[in-house]
C-alpha cells in the first residue's frame, strides 16, 4: 500500500490585509484649481463645436471616385 502526502498549496500571502494608498505627491496647479472652484465655482461644460462649412472641391471628380461612390 503506498500512502502519499499531499502538500498544502499556497497562493501567497491570502491572509494579508489590503494595502494603504499611497499618497498623492502634490501639485500646485490643482491646487490653485481646487480653490478657484471653490471660489467663483466650476466652469461651464463644454460645447460641441459644429463642423465648419466644407469647401467645395476644386477640381471636378475623376472617373475613379465617381465609380467609387456609386458602389
Amino acid at each position: 500500500m503506498i500512502i502519499t502526502v499531499l502538500r498544502p498549496t499556497s497562493y501567497g500571502k491570502m491572509e494579508a490585509m489590503a494595502r494603504k494608498k499611497k499618497a498623492k505627491r502634490f501639485r500646485a496647479v490643482i491646487a490653485v484649481k481646487e480653490l478657484a472652484r471653490e471660489q467663483v465655482g466650476a466652469p461651464p461644460a463644454g460645447r460641441v463645436v459644429l463642423a465648419k462649412k466644407k469647401k467645395p472641391e476644386k477640381y471636378k471628380p475623376t472617373l475613379g471616385k465617381l465609380l467609387g461612390e456609386a458602389e
